[in-house]
């Protein structure tokens, strides 16, 4: 790992879970990790709901764009977060990965969504802790 460790979340669309999971990891971890996100099949736009359910937390990801998973994207990052897209993801020796289970927000109201985002927001915080060795 360098300096700073690389983040990349993947999921199939990339247009809830990981956008929400990359907002959090920004807003909440800075300039002390790289983050990055992508989709196994990008959707056209960020979910809207997801949109709203990060806005309620001051996190503004409505700018962000759902990119394709691309092999270059897994090599340079450091830890591998998958949320539901199976096999989609390459495997490459020596780094770390996790497969977070989590509920797809796509087509979901905002109450459904909020304790999705709630869970991400956990999960990245434990993750920033054994990162940077911060509590």
């Amino acid at each position: 790992m360098s300096d700073k460790p690389t983040v990349l979340f993947v999921c199939v669309h990339n247009a809830g879970r990981s956008q929400m999971a990359a907002g959090y990891l920004q807003a909440l971890a800075g300039d002390r990790i790289e983050v990055l996100s992508a989709g196994s099949e990008p959707a056209d736009a960020i979910n809207p709901v997801a949109v709203e359910a990060m806005a309620e937390e001051g996190i503004d990801i409505a700018a962000a764009v759902p990119k394709v998973l691309t092999v270059d994207a897994v090599r340079e990052s450091d830890v591998v977060i998958t949320m539901g897209c199976g096999d989609a993801c390459p495997i490459f020796p020596g780094k770390r990965y996790e497969d977070w289970q989590l509920d797809d927000p796509a087509g979901q109201s905002l109450d459904a969504v909020r304790p999705i985002r709630d869970d991400i927001r956990a999960r990245v915080q434990t993750l920033i802790g054994e990162l940077t060795g911060a509590a």
